[in-house]
Protein backbone atom coordinates (compact mmCIF):
# COMPACT_ATOMS: atom_id res chain seq x y z
CA UNK A 1 0.00 0.00 0.00
CA UNK A 2 1.49 3.36 -1.01
CA UNK A 3 1.60 6.47 1.16
CA UNK A 4 -0.97 8.16 -1.09
CA UNK A 5 -3.35 5.21 -0.69
CA UNK A 6 -2.90 5.36 3.10
CA UNK A 7 -3.65 9.10 3.15
CA UNK A 8 -6.74 8.62 0.96
CA UNK A 9 -7.99 5.82 3.20
CA UNK A 10 -7.41 7.95 6.30
CA UNK A 11 -9.25 10.92 4.76
CA UNK A 12 -12.17 8.66 3.85
CA UNK A 13 -12.26 7.35 7.42
CA UNK A 14 -12.32 10.90 8.80
CA UNK A 15 -15.13 11.81 6.41
CA UNK A 16 -17.12 8.76 7.47
CA UNK A 17 -16.52 9.44 11.16
CA UNK A 18 -17.58 13.08 10.76
CA UNK A 19 -20.76 12.03 8.95
CA UNK A 20 -21.78 9.83 11.89
CA UNK A 21 -20.83 12.40 14.54
CA UNK A 22 -23.55 14.66 15.86
CA UNK A 23 -22.89 18.28 14.94
CA UNK A 24 -21.40 20.24 17.82
CA UNK A 25 -23.58 23.03 19.11
CA UNK A 26 -20.58 24.85 20.55
CA UNK A 27 -18.93 27.17 17.96
CA UNK A 28 -15.22 26.88 17.25
CA UNK A 29 -12.97 28.82 19.56
CA UNK A 30 -11.89 32.30 18.56
CA UNK A 31 -8.11 32.56 18.61
CA UNK A 32 -7.01 35.45 20.77
CA UNK A 33 -3.66 37.26 20.44
CA UNK A 34 -0.91 35.87 22.64
CA UNK A 35 0.11 37.81 25.72
CA UNK A 36 3.57 39.35 25.14
CA UNK A 37 4.50 38.36 28.72
CA UNK A 38 4.09 34.70 27.72
CA UNK A 39 5.69 34.62 24.25
CA UNK A 40 8.06 37.24 22.88
CA UNK A 41 6.90 39.03 19.73
CA UNK A 42 10.27 38.06 18.22
CA UNK A 43 9.35 34.37 18.36
CA UNK A 44 6.88 33.15 15.73
CA UNK A 45 3.93 31.35 17.33
CA UNK A 46 1.49 28.87 15.80
CA UNK A 47 -1.80 27.53 17.06
CA UNK A 48 -2.06 23.77 16.47
CA UNK A 49 -5.36 21.97 17.00
CA UNK A 50 -8.32 20.20 15.45
CA UNK A 51 -11.24 21.71 13.57
CA UNK A 52 -14.87 20.59 13.65
CA UNK A 53 -14.22 17.92 11.01
CA UNK A 54 -11.36 16.40 13.02
CA UNK A 55 -8.58 17.68 10.75
CA UNK A 56 -5.43 19.25 12.15
CA UNK A 57 -5.09 23.03 11.80
CA UNK A 58 -1.85 25.02 11.97
CA UNK A 59 -2.32 28.80 12.03
CA UNK A 60 0.26 31.48 12.67
CA UNK A 61 -0.79 33.54 15.70
CA UNK A 62 -1.11 36.75 13.66
CA UNK A 63 -3.00 35.04 10.82
CA UNK A 64 -0.27 35.37 8.18
CA UNK A 65 -0.23 31.71 7.14
CA UNK A 66 -2.02 28.50 8.02
CA UNK A 67 -3.00 25.11 6.73
CA UNK A 68 -5.11 21.98 7.17
CA UNK A 69 -3.52 18.57 7.68
CA UNK A 70 -4.40 14.95 8.20
CA UNK A 71 -1.78 14.33 10.88
CA UNK A 72 -0.67 16.35 13.90
CA UNK A 73 2.98 15.80 12.97
CA UNK A 74 2.33 17.37 9.54
CA UNK A 75 0.83 20.47 11.19
CA UNK A 76 3.83 20.80 13.51
CA UNK A 77 6.27 20.32 10.60
CA UNK A 78 4.43 23.01 8.63
CA UNK A 79 4.72 25.46 11.54
CA UNK A 80 8.43 24.75 11.91
CA UNK A 81 9.06 25.14 8.16
CA UNK A 82 7.16 28.43 8.04
CA UNK A 83 9.25 29.89 10.85
CA UNK A 84 12.68 28.85 9.52
CA UNK A 85 15.52 29.52 10.10
CA UNK A 86 14.42 29.84 13.74
CA UNK A 87 11.99 27.59 15.57
CA UNK A 88 8.54 28.65 16.73
CA UNK A 89 6.34 28.47 19.79
CA UNK A 90 3.48 25.97 19.50
CA UNK A 91 0.19 26.66 21.26
CA UNK A 92 -2.34 23.83 21.55
CA UNK A 93 -5.80 25.30 22.37
CA UNK A 94 -8.14 22.93 24.21
CA UNK A 95 -11.11 23.90 22.02
CA UNK A 96 -11.45 23.17 18.32
CA UNK A 97 -10.93 26.04 15.90
CA UNK A 98 -11.35 26.59 12.19
CA UNK A 99 -8.81 27.83 9.68
CA UNK A 100 -9.96 31.34 8.85
CA UNK A 101 -7.34 32.06 6.19
CA UNK A 102 -6.27 30.41 2.93
CA UNK A 103 -5.21 26.76 3.28
CA UNK A 104 -1.48 26.53 2.56
CA UNK A 105 -1.28 22.99 3.93
CA UNK A 106 -2.31 19.71 2.33
CA UNK A 107 -4.18 20.53 -0.93
CA UNK A 108 -6.03 17.20 -0.81
CA UNK A 109 -7.81 18.30 2.36
CA UNK A 110 -10.09 20.58 0.33
CA UNK A 111 -11.21 17.55 -1.68
CA UNK A 112 -11.62 15.47 1.46
CA UNK A 113 -13.77 18.17 3.07
CA UNK A 114 -15.99 18.29 -0.01
CA UNK A 115 -16.35 14.51 0.10
CA UNK A 116 -17.14 14.64 3.82
CA UNK A 117 -19.89 17.21 3.26
CA UNK A 118 -21.36 15.18 0.41
CA UNK A 119 -21.28 12.01 2.51
CA UNK A 120 -22.94 13.82 5.43
CA UNK A 121 -25.78 14.98 3.15
CA UNK A 122 -26.26 11.45 1.79
CA UNK A 123 -26.36 9.98 5.30
CA UNK A 124 -28.83 12.67 6.42
CA UNK A 125 -31.14 11.84 3.49
CA UNK A 126 -30.95 8.13 4.26
CA UNK A 127 -31.97 8.76 7.88
CA UNK A 128 -35.17 10.57 6.83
Amino acid sequence: MTLQMCEEAAMAAIALQAAHRRPEIKPAAALKPLDPDVVSAAIPAFFIGRNGAGLWVAREANGRVGGLFLFKSSAVDFANRQSEPTRCALVFPAESFELDIENRGNPLIVLAEGARQLLARVVARLRT
